[in-house]
């Protein structure tokens, strides 16, 4: 009898527990219409995105900021008949959901993504849908945005055998790799831009062209968007894509005002070298910035370089292995955030016979001028301090080491920083110069170049007073 007592007694205070976690359960969700979730944004942007290619995912928080339990009886796209926009809720991928409850003080993460269709237009179109969240019988609407751009796709080997303009109207996408054939010009006018897919490259055995302006440049880069983490922009990211390489059939190549970042090698040319007096690669305000290699890695080769930007790479920032070259007005300055970096900015080699490329020795030795330039950043900026028996000369150039003049280092400004606007540790990588910048003015107007009389961004040089480097004071 004791024993049934006790069962007795244990079923009462079960059949009491539970209804009274019950009581607590139902007593602890909020049903007032002025009990509302907060959100971590007002508009969730996934930004610019190709049309037909998924975007990237954006996040934001749902808050319950109330002390009881919030349940959101319903939780999906008001006005997305099309399924362009996906969504995926505290973990669930899916279009709607229902009763989704969030605990008092509490919060939930929600993903979108979207797909946008084609637009049939040269431009980018805006797509705005609204994600609506009914709640203790209230509707609330959160804004979701995204801008498609219709693109030109590249897939498989494009190759160029005969000359071949391309059409700046729509981006391009590429895939795998773009060849230029010996014989054949490429040209890409102003105002195009390409994107490359992970391991893609141009690679030219004839002549390449890129006709950017002030007004419209021409950006080659990486196809990620949005960002690596919550903070760190694809945009900061090298490696996205092979780079540019030209090949000993390549001749009189042109960049003129192009960006091309993030890439894996950055420029390679292999043994190109001047036709007469047109070099193998000319260029002209224009930026090539954040490799994995070098920005410029050339052997025997010819470059003529004028007002421009050649900045943060792994290895170094140019290595010249014997031809000819002209930097005048350049930017060159390394401050490269994933790696320790492997060299000085700017690398010498097959100077003389005492360094020379053993595998070329019967080839020229480097020649190399260096005017109304920067070098300057993290590092050292040569790899050789003494160019005694070269035909390497650095005038009017601001430089990081601490020298002096002599016959190979003329009227140079020596361990002197150009005070860039650059800020490493906020992922700002700009060089142009602050207004206190001991560059401003600097320059020797004697050793200005037609080709430098205005900047990248179209800014005009002082023409009695230069400032050294890439980039003209901001006016």
């Amino acid at each position: 009898m004791k024993a049934l007592r006790n069962i007795f007694k244990l079923i009462v205070l079960t059949l009491a527990v539970s209804a009274a976690l019950s009581s607590c359960i139902e007593d602890g969700m909020t049903t007032s219409a002025s009990d509302q979730p907060a959100f971590s944004t007002d508009t969730v942007r996934l930004g610019t995105l190709f049309t037909l290619d998924a975007s990237p995912t954006q996040r934001f928080v749902v808050y319950n900021r109330h002390d009881k339990g919030l349940n959101i009886s319903r939780i999906a796209f008001a006005d997305d008949p099309s399924g362009n926009f996906r969504l995926n809720v505290d973990g669930m991928s899916g279009r709607e959901f229902s009763n989704v409850e969030i605990r008092a003080n509490d919060s939930i993460f929600i993903f979108v993504e979207a797909t946008l269709p084609e637009n049939g237009r040269n431009q980018a179109v805006d797509l705005i849908s609204h994600i609506e969240f009914r709640t203790n019988g209230v509707s609330s609407q959160l804004p979701v945005k995204a801008t498609g751009r219709d693109v030109t796709r590249l897939k498989g080997d494009t190759r160029y055998s005969s000359d071949f303009t391309m059409d700046a109207a729509k981006p391009y996408q590429v895939f795998d790799s773009i060849v230029v054939e010996a014989g054949a010009t490429l040209t890409i006018p102003a105002g195009t831009e390409m994107f490359f897919h992970d391991d893609a490259r141009m690679i030219v055995h004839g002549t390449l062209r890129i006709d950017g302006t002030a007004e419209q440049p021409v950006a080659l880069t990486g196809d990620r968007f949005g960002f690596v983490a919550a903070s760190i922009p694809y945009e900061i990211m090298s490696g996205q894509w092979g780079g540019i390489e030209f090949r000993p059939t390549s001749t009189a190549n042109e960049i003129s005002h192009a960006s091309i970042r993030n890439s894996a090698d950055g420029l390679v040319l292999d043994y190109v070298a001047s036709n007469g007096s047109v070099p193998g690669l000319r260029m002209v305000n224009s930026q090539v910035r954040n490799t994995k290699g070098y920005i410029i890695n050339a052997r025997h080769s010819s470059i003529e370089a004028y007002g421009c930007e050649l900045t943060d790479a792994s290895e170094g920032i140019v290595w010249l292995n014997g031809g000819e070259h002209i930097f005048n007005h350049c930017t060159f300055a390394n401050y490269y955030l994933f790696t320790a970096l492997g060299g000085a900015a700017v690398q010498l080699a097959h100077l003389n016979a005492d360094k020379s490329d053993k595998d070329n020795a019967e080839l020229p030795y480097l020649s190399a001028t260096f005017t109304n330039s920067i070098i300057y950043g993290n590092g050292s900026d040569l790899s050789h301090g003494d160019l005694n028996d070269t035909d390497v000369t650095l005038q009017r150039c601001l430089l990081k080491s601490a020298g002096s003049n002599d016959e190979h280092f003329i009227d140079c400004l020596w361990d002197t920083d150009p005070l860039y606007y650059t800020d490493r540790e906020s992922y700002v990588f700009n060089y142009r110069l602050k207004p206190s910048s001991p560059a401003i003015g600097a320059g020797d107007p004697a050793l200005m170049n037609p080709a430098t009389a205005t900047d990248r961004y179209g800014v005009s040089r002082d023409a009695a007073a230069p400032a050294l480097g890439a980039y003209e004071k901001k006016p």
